[in-house]
């Protein structure tokens, strides 16, 4: 029997398992042959540190320190450049206000990113908070400590049936049973399915499908030193990986869980609305994908124990910001477990608590 369940593989189960770690025995249960197979590996890698609600802001700002340092650091200099097209002034004020970013002259915009169509552009803004974030080291790093601390993966392990009796739970998965005494739902945009499977009503989370593009970078330019560059109102946004340009059609259509595939009428829209601000004329592209991000109905994150069913956490719903957050947030699963205080406000912690959404 294990003290503690994990179940999904991704950033936020693998960060909780390493913070349990020491606190009792884990298990990271996870349907697919690999771990962060789904949302944790389709990241595009970006910590924007005012991004979200206050409560991921707040998160974002607790993980600082262990992004930046431990094991060396997961992240590096980017920036990023905002532009507005000629009638989206409403939305570029709201999203560079919200961002912190400076106005910038237009002329500057295109000296950052010289692809921009500067005479289809009315404003711009920039900000040098925006970095990399390499989302494979920090899973990598976490993996590394919960193995050192024993913790177990069954891989291919696809849940069947959960059941709760007195001394905790049973889950029946492909990979046999698996006994445990406290429940981490870590399952990303199945959460929900996990908590049904448990017993307990969904809380409303929704899987936002977002598609992706890989662009050979033009010939003739060094892209690796470009910004990540997005276009008011949610239009598209590129950053540069390698010598490649990861391109986002930034769509949110609502998906049943599932392996995301990307919709081409939205990756032909996507295209066009980046070729009508950019000089780049795409004739061919490398590469095309989707993800699934997972948010609450308030699209804060949930953490913390089912008021149905207080062996039951919730660790979901981080909605595109699981890197940024997750040192946080697996922190405050750990205290919630040992009782220690944690770091974070009261109110950020009620925030994020699956109590305000079960009324």
């Amino acid at each position: 029997m294990f003290d503690f369940a994990v179940v999904g593989g991704g950033i936020a189960g693998m960060s909780a398992a390493a913070a349990l770690a020491p606190l009792g025995s884990v298990v990271i249960i996870e349907a697919e042959r690999q771990v962060a197979y789904h949302a944790s590996g389709r990241s595009a890698g970006i910590y924007q540190p005012h991004q979200g609600t206050a409560a991921v802001r707040a998160l974002t700002e607790a993980s600082a320190t262990h992004l930046h340092f431990s094991n060396g650091g997961v992240l590096r200099k980017r920036g990023m450049l905002l532009v507005g097209r000629v009638g989206e002034e409403a939305y570029f004020d709201y999203e560079a206000q919200a961002g912190r970013l400076t106005p910038i002259p237009v002329e500057d915009a295109g000296v950052y990113f010289p692809l921009l169509k500067t005479e289809h552009v009315s404003r711009a803004a920039w900000s040098n908070d925006v970095l990399d974030l390499d989302g494979h080291a920090l899973l990598q790093g976490y993996s590394t400590q919960a193995r050192t601390d024993g913790v177990q993966l069954r891989s291919d392990a696809q849940v069947l049936e959960i059941n709760h009796y007195a001394d905790g739970w049973r889950l029946n998965t492909t990979a046999g049973q698996i006994h445990a005494r406290l429940l981490i739902n870590a399952a990303g945009a199945w959460a929900d399915v996990i908590a049904q499977m448990a017993g307990l009503p969904p809380v409303g989370l929704s899987a936002l499908r977002q598609s992706m593009i890989d662009l050979p970078a033009p010939m003739g330019h060094d892209s690796r030193r470009w910004p990540y560059v997005r276009a008011a109102g949610g239009r598209w946004y590129i950053k540069p990986m390698g010598n490649t340009l990861l391109l986002s059609c930034a769509e949110e259509e609502r998906a049943e869980p599932a392996d995301a595939l990307a919709d081409e009428v939205v990756l032909a829209n996507g295209l066009a609305r980046f070729e009508d601000m950019s000089t780049m004329s795409i004739s061919r592209v490398n590469g095309t994908w989707a993800g699934l991000r997972t948010f609450a109905p308030d699209r804060s994150p949930i953490v913390g124990a089912d008021p149905l069913n207080r062996d039951f956490f919730w660790l979901a719903g981080q909605g595109g910001t699981g890197f940024q957050t997750a040192p946080a947030l697996s922190d405050l699963l750990a205290d919630m477990m040992t009782g220690r205080a944690s770091a974070l406000a009261g109110d950020v912690i009620y925030a994020l608590s699956p109590d305000r959404l079960r009324g």
